[in-house]
């Protein structure tokens, strides 16, 4: 009986122990901060709670403390060159990998969770940047204020990956559904991030970019501000608020002339002379004031 006894228990633990080690599942690649993170962000897009909490987890132990160290050298946001940011790689990717917790738990329904990680960007780690492939860095602290936020007040606003395509296409998705609320959201938050890229742009050019749809492309954030103006105007025309209108379709003819926005169906528009256009129709609508 002592003998059956002992033989059930060691089954048992030897069961046990397959279960409470489920991330021996997870390929960890390299066990590289960088490699941790991406594979974080494809279990994110494919809803796998258990893998993004299996390498972000993985990313925190590891390299948390260096990240830790980082944070307290600095006073403010790392600047500089590509390079310079990226020295601080520990901390960019511990930042990182709580903000896609935070939004694993978000799109899971746990709400007190999801906080909890976004706190954790804010308190610990507010100085990590994120590298985004079109080019540029984002802040995973002030995107965690903004999910916090919007959790509190019940929003269902998403951001995406807040890369300027994602928010002018959720911005067009919003206008089609008259969602007016939701355009200004996503236009504006469109406009505070990459208006100042967009101006740089600008002032580069004496004409329309036109040599390639690769050439055309890599005017991105000229592009989608000239389009999520146009897409401000056409709310504020659909609205009746012809004033206001008015003011954001000059803004886009005055500042941002060489955006071209694409079409899915395979070709580019001009939203500033489209715009110019429904100035035109305005002038002969009556003020708002």
């Amino acid at each position: 009986m002592k003998r059956a006894l002992a033989v059930l228990t060691l089954l048992m633990s030897a069961t046990a122990l397959m279960w409470a080690a489920p991330a021996e599942a997870y390929n960890y690649g390299d066990y590289r901060s960088s490699t941790l993170a991406t594979k974080a962000w494809q279990a994110l897009e494919q809803k796998d709670l258990e893998a993004v909490l299996a390498y972000t987890n993985k990313n925190v132990e590891l390299y948390a403390e260096q990240a830790q160290k980082m944070q307290q050298s600095l006073s403010d946001y790392p600047a500089g060159s590509n390079d310079q940011v990226f020295a601080y790689w520990a901390l960019n990717d511990i930042a990182t990998s709580y903000f896609i917790q935070g939004e694993a738990y978000r799109k899971a329904g746990m709400t007190k969770e999801a906080k909890a990680a976004y706190q954790k960007v804010i308190d610990s780690y507010s100085f990590g940047q994120c590298w985004d492939t079109g080019g540029w860095f984002w802040k995973p602290a002030e995107a965690a204020k903004e999910k916090i936020a919007m959790i509190d007040s019940g929003s269902d606003l998403d951001f995406g990956d807040y890369s300027s395509s994602t928010l002018t296409g959720k911005a067009w998705e919003a206008l089609s559904k008259k969602n007016y609320d939701a355009v200004e959201a996503y236009t504006g938050k469109v406009l505070e991030l990459y208006s100042e890229k967009a101006e740089e742009m600008q002032k580069s050019l004496t004409e329309y970019p036109w040599e390639s749809k690769e050439k055309i492309f890599s005017y991105w954030a000229l592009n989608d501000v000239g389009t999520a103006l146009f897409i401000q105007g056409e709310a504020f025309k659909d609205r009746g608020e012809v004033d206001q209108a008015k003011t954001v379709y000059k803004k886009l003819v005055d500042s941002y002339f060489y955006a071209q926005c694409w079409d899915p169906n395979g070709w580019f528009w001009k939203p500033a002379e489209a715009a110019q256009q429904k100035l035109e129709e305005l002038d002969e609508t009556p003020s708002n004031s």
